[in-house]
């Protein structure tokens, strides 16, 4: 029987080894031949134990990633959504394939609800009302002009879709939380840890008390990382076994969210569990000074990205079959867990 060539690039990320972790567990794995790009030689000697074949290398490598594209039928690309570079060469090298085998690939890329924070920067002091929708592709075309975040690489690759070399298909996630945990984690090859919460949690750490942008009022959605990592999945399963009823290119957004909160509802969250651990007297968060957000978060712009709004509804994705069930007091409970791992990984460091 032969196999389906699989690159995923991302694979020791919290995304793409979460995705990865579920793809060695799928019931067609025996059908799998999978590739994954790594830069670390000692993680690709452990990842040859899942019986992946990993090739050592960066994503900035463009004439690796074109050459390894090339060799794959389907890609997942779940690491950075804004590699303009390393998506013309994955692109480049699935456009050789299908020139040459007259093969139609896939192309499975992770953006980001980022995306839907355009014109949605209120520095933390009030909520928008609009509330975009993955299965509505005019309004995502209308509202989104190149400028806006990760939406010049998504364009790319609506565009391939367009010249019909190959099948596109875009997720969004939105705050992933939860440790991950699976086989890649506990091998040391696959980061357990999501960014913005944990982002935020350094930083009320660092001050002694939670933090907050502005008045922590705007909203963004949120998403489970094994919730996540199962969009993946069900997004492939249905392409192979029903493409016809598949959005691709513009008709193929699918955004991972099964919830919303305010960015003060998580800081909130934080200050419960740092009182609770001993290390803040109030739960209350403050709001972070400018000085602050330079320091914590490398500059005022990324420290108020903390303050946008991105909201959104996941009917795409949900009409593929996911059904995530995890929920936003879920998310709220789990930032202890958070917590406390954290600070045991400052501790060892």
């Amino acid at each position: 029987m032969s196999k389906t060539p699989i690159l995923l690039i991302g694979a020791t990320g919290y995304i793409g080894g979460s995705v990865l972790a579920h793809l060695l567990k799928h019931p067609s794995k025996e059908t799998f031949d999978i590739t994954v790009l790594v830069r670390s030689a000692d993680k690709a000697n452990r990842l040859e134990k899942f019986g992946v074949k990993p090739v050592v290398g960066s994503y900035h490598d463009t004439a690796l990633v074109e050459e390894l594209a090339e060799k794959a039928h389907v890609v997942f690309s779940c690491a950075d959504a804004d590699a303009m570079d390393a998506t013309k060469a994955f692109l480049a090298g699935l456009r050789k394939r299908h020139a040459k085998l007259g093969d139609l690939p896939i192309l499975i890329h992770t953006s980001g609800t980022g995306l839907l924070t355009f014109e949605g920067s209120t520095k933390g002091m009030s909520a928008t009302e609009k509330i975009y929708h993955d299965d509505d592709p005019d309004d995502i075309e209308a509202s989104f002009p190149p400028t806006a975040l990760h939406r010049d690489v998504d364009l790319a690759i609506v565009q391939a879709d367009k010249e019909g070399y190959v099948r596109t298909y875009i997720i969004l996630p939105s705050t992933i939380w939860g440790i991950a945990k699976n086989e890649l984690v506990d091998a040391g090859i696959a980061n357990p840890h999501s960014q913005q919460i944990p982002a935020l949690i350094r930083a009320a750490l660092a001050r002694g008390q939670a933090g907050v942008v502005g008045k922590g009022v705007p909203y963004w959605p949120n998403v489970n990382i094994e919730q996540q990592a199962d969009l993946y999945t069900i997004l492939y399963d249905a392409i192979v076994t029903r493409p016809e009823n598949v959005g691709h290119g513009r008709d193929g957004f699918y955004f991972g969210i099964n919830g919303e909160h305010t960015w003060y509802d998580i800081s909130k969250a934080i200050g419960k569990a740092m009182v609770k651990l001993g290390l803040s007297e109030s739960d209350e968060p403050t709001t972070f000074t400018d000085e602050e957000l330079r320091k914590y978060f490398g500059s005022e712009e990324m420290g108020n990205s903390y303050g946008t709004n991105s909201r959104g509804q996941a009917n795409h994705s949900k009409s593929l079959g996911w059904q995530p069930k995890l929920t936003s007091q879920d998310m709220l409970e789990s930032i202890y867990a958070e917590t406390e791992a954290i600070i045991k990984q400052q501790q060892k460091a």
